[in-house]
């Protein structure tokens, strides 16, 4: 009883956050903005999202393609189409609790292809621990190109005292569940190394397999897409077409964080990406049209793939 409550919780409590959120910035906006607002969607070229929604399609593509490699590292014979599936039912699981769209994908490959779990979700924890790196360059790219604009937008929303309690319980955490780890004979913690075991095959299958540069290949061409994707939307608005790079890879950063850690990025994203293009002289009406064009269109293809992905799974899956 206590695991659903607190699932149900982990679902609905980011998502009256979002929408809470989203009812106190636009109550605040007077007719005259609102206005404005609709105005933009209104003139919106978007031919421009739906060539951003075809670079989506390929980047699912390209995460199920990159996929086999690791796979084939543990010794499971890959699947493209299932992997194809798998992920798009990832992404839309996602959608309610995030990073739980992970563990459908191993689900998946256990129920149709018999892969232990452990192993499947470790590979998946690989793709992770790899994207992280490249986040981290995408990050580390917006620092240097806009490190003043983005570091007093970052503290003007995370005060320095908090940023340092945060580290501080985050660090206690990290050392109690090092300690239980290493010393603990409870049962569960037990539990948890067995798993570990197969989840280390799985993390280090990127490191030892053949075709680890294919596998950096791909994770590029995925990352690629998801800025490109940012990138197109932009001349979906006049008022933002003409936006610099760096301008551009501040509010993809800031949007992948934000899609990473609510259920993505209902009600946070958009809010968000508008506040940081006003800081580049974008109007406020047209930074919140622009970031519900790209969060709109994003979370249509999520949930059209996902649908498209449950319909297909028991037919791709059937055996002759």
């Amino acid at each position: 009883m206590k695991a659903k409550v607190s699932s149900y919780a982990g679902i609905i409590i980011p998502l009256l956050l979002g929408a809470g959120l989203t009812y106190y910035t636009y109550n605040s906006f007077s007719p005259e903005q609102i206005a404005q607002m609709k105005s933009y969607f209104k003139t919106a070229n978007y031919n421009y999202v739906l060539i951003s929604l075809v670079i989506a399609v390929f980047s699912y593509i390209f995460r199920a393609y990159r996929w086999k490699y690791s796979l084939t590292e543990i010794g499971v014979t890959p699947n493209f189409k299932l992997n194809l599936l798998a992920v798009s039912v990832g992404y839309f699981v996602n959608l309610t609790i995030p990073r739980s769209g992970e563990f459908s994908r191993a689900l998946i490959l256990k129920k149709y292809q018999d892969v232990p779990f452990d192993k499947a979700f470790g590979t998946i924890i690989a793709e992770r621990i790899v994207d992280l790196f490249f986040l981290l360059a995408f990050v580390f790219t917006a620092l240097a190109l806009e490190f003043h604009t983005l570091k007093n937008f970052l503290l003007f929303y995370i005060p320095v005292s908090k940023l340092i309690t945060i580290l501080i319980i985050g660090l206690v955490l990290f050392l109690t569940f090092v300690l239980l780890y290493s010393y603990s004979n409870w049962k569960y913690i037990l539990l948890f190394k067995t798993k570990v075991t197969g989840l280390k095959e799985g993390i280090f299958s990127v490191m030892h397999m053949p075709n680890k540069w294919k596998y950096l290949f791909f994770t590029l061409l995925i990352w690629l897409s998801y800025i490109l994707m940012f990138y197109i939307t932009v001349f979906s608005l006049e008022a933002t077409s003409n936006i610099s790079i760096g301008t551009i890879i501040v509010a993809f950063v800031i949007g992948g964080l934000t899609m990473s850690f609510t259920n993505g990025g209902f009600g946070f994203f958009p809010v968000l990406i508008a506040k940081i293009l006003f800081l580049y002289s974008i109007p406020l009406e047209a930074g919140n049209a622009f970031g519900w064009i790209i969060w709109t269109s994003q979370l249509l293809i999520t949930i059209l793939m996902g649908i498209f992905a449950f319909l297909l799974l028991p037919i791709v899956t059937r055996k002759k």
